[in-house]
């Protein structure tokens, strides 16, 4: 059986693409293809793509699914979210199983983390 070794994209549906890409290029995302006026947004995340898919009729995420980005700092992207006006669930907390990590919901209730591996994990 073929290995699946990573994901290539993830996509958002969105009923309101401008505020949607505002959101993420606030944030500090690259985009990489589309923009506030498309019916479809790439934004470059590592090697893999965040994708924005405009969908009118769209009902808000129930934040059933959560996607984690890594990052750097999550300190410093905590302070990026907080002076765009963003409210994160709770400051950065270390995790017991090894991450620093951050909740963030975005305009359309789709479930975001940004987390780091910490260094020293006992074990």
């Amino acid at each position: 059986m073929p290995e699946i070794r990573s994901i290539s994209a993830v996509t958002f549906a969105t009923p309101d693409m401008a505020r949607a890409v505002r959101f993420y290029a606030a944030l500090g995302f690259s985009m990489a293809y589309g923009g506030e006026t498309g019916a479809f947004t790439s934004f470059r995340v590592g090697t893999g793509h965040l994708n924005l898919a405009r969908a009118v009729d769209q009902p808000p995420s129930s934040g059933g699914t959560r996607v984690i980005f890594y990052v750097d700092d999550v300190d410093a992207m905590y302070a990026q979210a907080l002076a765009q006006g963003f409210a994160p669930e709770a400051p950065p907390r270390d995790a017991a199983w090894g991450e620093r990590y951050f909740h963030l919901t975005d305009p359309d209730g789709h479930a975001l983390s940004f987390a780091r591996p910490i260094r020293d994990v006992g074990g």
